[in-house]
């Protein structure tokens, strides 16, 4: 707002549903006092430069009273009154109304800090998180001497005094992270009393409640998150492919699958064969492939062998034939003999790299 060096903002940014209507009777009640200010000094220096001592002008038969004149100057300014009497009222008793279905919040002040406490068991200190439309009912209390919870973007303003309860409502409208400010001088660290509102969209709303009000906690992960992060963390799928390989064999399908071993056994590939296959591959060895699979009975926790299970539980779909789908006898010095994941290696080398395109450098 402004212009050129002057841009600066003559208001904090409206974000509540009642913001509008307060800006509008703020704007207007100031716009009559400027306008009369400006009338009224106008005219005192009109007449003062007019009438001044030494002038030639007509002194006699002065007016002193005129019926008219002190109707329009009474009048216009008691109906401008009334009508700013009736639209501050009808404006306070719209703010003033809590809302019957808004998210309850208690709020306490304290020297020199705001403590909140959500009714799912969240607290926070200096910081508060709400969900964008959603109407919000603080009910606030102080500890010690009087405060005043001011939120300015919210357009909300009320005393939070010892010994009993006060209440505030809003409903914020713009996502985003604006000022807690006590607007009641209550000590030397009156001007220290500041916190953040958050305004957040329903979804952040949910994560930050899933994390229990700590935004730099990691959302807990399910089973099967926590079995796909170990999978790319030990580098899993660098052998085991979407099918089998040279490698080792495809796990895409493999559970409740039979699998047949070296020495001719075989067994169906449940969580326990799973967990054996984990922490002792060389135990039973796949028919097809050698003992290449590193071990990881002393790496991996019991917990994490069995994250890791469920995770491979969901490689779905597939036939789960276990054969080497990728090998197809050729000439000698072909691709045929070379599995997906070597053909892409060998593509994806320095040597071959002249040959790429623009976009598959990218």
């Amino acid at each position: 707002m402004g212009w050129g060096p002057f841009q600066y903002n003559i208001m904090p940014e409206p974000a509540s549903e009642h913001a509008p209507y307060y800006d509008a009777l703020f704007m207007t009640i100031t716009g009559l006092a400027v306008f009369f200010t400006i009338t009224v000094v106008a005219m005192i220096i009109f007449f003062a430069a007019r009438y001044r001592r030494g002038t030639k002008v007509n002194r006699k038969n002065i007016l002193t009273h005129h019926t008219g004149l002190e109707l329009i100057w009474m009048g216009v300014p008691l109906v401008l009154a009334f009508l700013m009497f009736g639209w501050s009222t009808k404006n306070y008793m719209a703010v003033r109304t809590m809302p019957k279905e808004a998210t309850e919040i208690f709020c306490i002040g304290k020297k020199w800090m705001w403590h909140f406490q959500h009714m799912n068991g969240v607290r926070e200190n200096n910081e508060l998180h709400v969900v964008v439309g959603k109407p919000v009912k603080i009910t606030m209390i102080s500890q010690d001497v009087i405060h005043a919870l001011y939120l300015p973007e919210m357009r909300a303003q009320y005393m939070v005094v010892p010994g009993r309860y006060t209440e505030l409502a809003f409903t914020p409208t713009k996502p985003g992270r604006y000022k807690i400010l006590c607007a009641m001088h209550c000590g030397t660290q009156h001007s220290e009393m500041v916190g953040q509102l958050y305004v957040m969209n329903p979804s952040e709303y949910a994560d930050w409640v899933d994390k229990g009000g700590n935004k730099y906690k990691n959302k807990p992960l399910t089973i099967q998150e926590a079995g796909a992060q170990i999978y790319s963390e030990k580098g899993c799928a660098n052998c085991h492919t979407g099918t089998d390989n040279p490698r080792a064999p495809t796990l895409v399908g493999i559970y409740e699958k039979t699998r047949k071993f070296t020495d001719g056994t075989s067994a169906v590939a449940d969580r326990e064969y799973l967990r054996e296959a984990i922490k002792m591959p060389h135990n039973r060895l796949t028919a097809g492939w050698e003992n290449t699979m590193p071990v990881y009975g002393g790496t991996l926790t019991e917990l994490q062998v069995l994250q890791l299970a469920e995770y491979i539980k969901t490689l779905t779909p597939g036939k789960g034939d276990f054969v080497r789908q990728d090998v197809k006898h050729s000439t000698p010095g072909s691709d045929g003999d070379s599995s997906a994941v070597d053909i892409a290696n060998k593509g994806g080398s320095a040597g071959n790299a002249q040959f790429r395109t623009s976009e598959e450098r990218r």
